[in-house]
């Protein structure tokens, strides 16, 4: 499947404006998603938006609030978020260049490719590229995307750029608490030395391929394995409609009714559990 951009604007150093799409840079097809399953009637659980004394709500009276006191909140209209206007939400600017190093990996979040939008915004890519990569400095900038302004990250990755989102600063937590019961004491100079050549004898370049994850894999494993044993259990909820009465919301219209039927429906079949392939009361 080809790849889709998640922003589109432009990169901009100084005078110097291109064109460029993002990419996430993460594959997220490989790894094993499950669906939440109801086992007594074997149907798939969906999720309602609900509210309290009132039921399942339409999504389109649903709008954003700001709790400023205990049971207050300040309503915010979709309109009013979309009014802020932002020069990053159509551009990232390159503002301050550092080194490479300076930028702790703590601060470094998600990583996305840079690609140039066409083919005239190529020569100025690839210059912006050849100087970050000669002087060895990350560009950084901001950019809006997804309802909320980014801090990024830009240096060459191969023969492109890669844009990684930073953490602001109030979104780290301080080490200090955590780390000052940890004695400053310098490490025994033997056991020192055995590590460091136990470190030095397993180093080698970085090579991502070389590792699996071994949880998914034994995950793909026991879903094909199951898949192909006739034993294992299996829903089949079917396209079956619900005995009980409801409304247009889904609220049960006479919930003693409903009591009632389902009490009958278990003295009928003797107490015993329903199989996946009867309806569910």
């Amino acid at each position: 499947m080809a790849s889709r951009p998640v922003w589109k604007g432009q990169l901009r150093l100084s005078l110097v404006a291109i064109p460029i799409e993002l990419h996430s840079a993460r594959e997220s097809g490989s790894k094993t998603s499950f669906r939440q399953i109801h086992k007594p009637s074997g149907k798939p659980v969906s999720y309602q938006k609900v509210v309290a004394g009132l039921g399942p709500i339409n999504t389109d009276e649903i709008v954003k609030g700001f709790q400023t006191a205990k049971n207050e909140y300040v309503l915010i209209e979709p309109e009013e978020i979309e009014e802020i206007r932002l020069e990053t939400k159509k551009t990232l600017e390159m503002v301050q260049f550092v080194e490479q190093g300076e930028i702790a990996p703590l601060y470094y979040d998600a990583p996305y490719y840079v690609v140039p939008a066409d083919e005239l915004a190529q020569d100025a890519y690839r210059v912006v590229r050849d100087a970050l990569r000669q002087t060895g400095r990350v560009g950084l900038g901001q950019l809006t995307m997804r309802g909320r302004e980014y801090l990024c990250a830009i240096r060459p990755c191969g023969d492109g750029l890669l844009l990684e989102t930073l953490r602001y600063e109030d979104e780290i937590r301080k080490a200090d608490p955590l780390f000052s019961q940890i004695e400053d004491d310098p490490a025994d100079k033997e056991l020192l030395k055995v590590a460091t050549q136990l470190i030095e004898s397993k180093s080698a370049p970085f090579d991502a391929s070389i590792f699996e994850d071994h949880y998914a894999r034994a995950l793909r494993e026991l879903v094909a394995r199951k898949s192909r044993s006739k034993k294992a259990p299996r829903a089949k909820p079917g396209e079956d409609k619900p005995e009980v009465e409801t409304d247009a919301k889904g609220n049960v219209v006479d919930l003693m009714a409903a009591l009632k039927k389902s009490l009958a429906a278990d003295k009928a079949s003797g107490g015993k559990k329903s199989t996946p392939r009867k309806k569910a009361s």
